[in-house]
């Protein structure tokens, strides 16, 4: 069984983001007096830079709240890329004219790169969900943690193209202090949930919805999933769920970043 669960504390061992480092030895970017102009030739920029250089700093602590004011819901979408979930998911958010995020296998993601970019190219958000889906990865050395985090986010961002993956889930919520800042130092911010929809249990499409109902006093993200079996019941309860929240007067946003 999946384990729900936020805010595992591990070990603290910094990690050092090496993009201000990058950066400068790339020519881009050091510290800049008021009113200088830099210009880089985009020949002699390595595209790991350029990857850095529009990454943003984010915050450690992991996020629940959406980017888009007032009454606001964050759809996430777990396991995937599928290529027979994913595209009836895609769907139904496009049918009902919802944005989501996507927390992706990094292997998943390599196996499916169509559907990586049609992800992004609908308007969605990447997340990294790393490489094995690893619920007890909080009791992991630091070295697998990184190796599980970083090597998803290379898998996904090259499946996708070069689109930057911006946040960061991990399995069953075994987040550690050391996993949170790794994430963050690459450009990812700590996601979490609010209401889960328990869609990969067994049950009705009546028990998802009612799950989802009962659960949304608790805060804005819901967390479904498009891989990891069968997920019919996914895609129905979504085609349902999305305009009684528009009915309620949710709109949807991201994850603050």
């Amino acid at each position: 069984m999946r384990r729900r669960r936020f805010g595992i504390e591990g070990g603290i061992i910094g990690v050092v983001a090496a993009a201000a480092v990058s950066l400068t030895a790339a020519g881009i970017l050091a510290f800049v007096q008021p009113g200088a102009t830099v210009k880089a030739s985009a020949d002699t920029v390595d595209p790991a830079d350029r990857a850095a250089a529009r990454r943003i700093k984010v915050d450690t602590s992991i996020v629940h709240a959406s980017d888009r004011p007032g009454r606001s819901l964050n759809i996430t979408i777990d396991d995937g890329p599928d290529p027979v979930w994913t595209p009836k998911v895609l769907d139904v958010l496009k049918k009902h004219d919802v944005k989501a995020t996507f927390c992706m296998i990094g292997p998943q993601a390599a196996a499916h790169p169509d559907l990586v970019k049609r992800v992004v190219a609908a308007g969605h958000k990447l997340c990294d969900h790393t490489v094995s889906h690893n619920t007890g990865m909080d009791h992991r050395p630091e070295s697998y943690q990184a190796q599980q985090i970083l090597d998803a986010q290379k898998m996904i961002e090259k499946a996708a193209g070069g689109a930057q993956v911006e946040y960061y889930r991990a399995p069953g919520g075994a987040f550690t202090p050391y996993s949170r800042k790794l994430a963050a130092d690459h450009g990812m911010r700590p996601l979490g949930w609010n209401v889960d929809s328990k869609d990969f249990e067994s049950g009705s499409v009546e028990r998802i919805e009612a799950t989802v109902h009962g659960e949304l006093r608790n805060g804005p993200t819901v967390l479904f999933h498009d891989g990891g079996g069968d997920r019919s019941r996914t895609v129905a309860s979504l085609d349902r769920l999305l305009p009684w929240m528009k009915q309620q007067g949710y709109g949807f946003g991201f994850p603050q970043r």
